[in-house]
């Protein structure tokens, strides 16, 4: 499975870099969330302008490893770079309706950015 990663210092970029999004790398995607997690980024951007087909739901199901993951740390997980195609899978499977999707990399950091600061003011983020 091909990705890249950007690391930031309050996010990870992660960005899939396969034209199909199948279950032959939907486990990958997942290992690399889970190590993501580990290493302590508990906000994460998933990039999937780069993927052009998918043709299950089922593997979309990493999306929702990703929202957990974060989540339970006390981050933010963000989906970005969706095409019409898997916009439509995703709608049938509604798994939009735990994960935060949004259309440009710019909306997702700000996404980010803002919860963040929401955390810090309720008194939720380590100094």
């Amino acid at each position: 499975m091909k990705f890249t990663v950007d690391k930031h210092e309050k996010y990870v970029h992660l960005k899939l870099d396969e034209p199909k999004f199948t279950n032959d790398n939907a486990p990958g995607l997942k290992a690399e969330l889970y190590v993501l997690n580990a290493e302590g980024y508990k906000n994460i951007i998933l990039d999937l302008s780069a993927v052009k087909e998918c043709t299950d739901a089922q593997d979309l199901s990493s999306l929702l490893v990703g929202d957990r993951l974060c989540k339970t740390a006390g981050g933010t997980f963000v989906v970005t770079g969706v095409n019409k195609q898997i916009e439509e899978i995703i709608s049938l499977s509604n798994i939009f309706q735990s994960v935060t999707f949004v259309n440009k990399i710019d909306e997702a950091i700000d996404i980010i950015f803002m919860e963040e600061l929401e955390r810090e003011f309720r008194g939720e983020v380590d100094q």
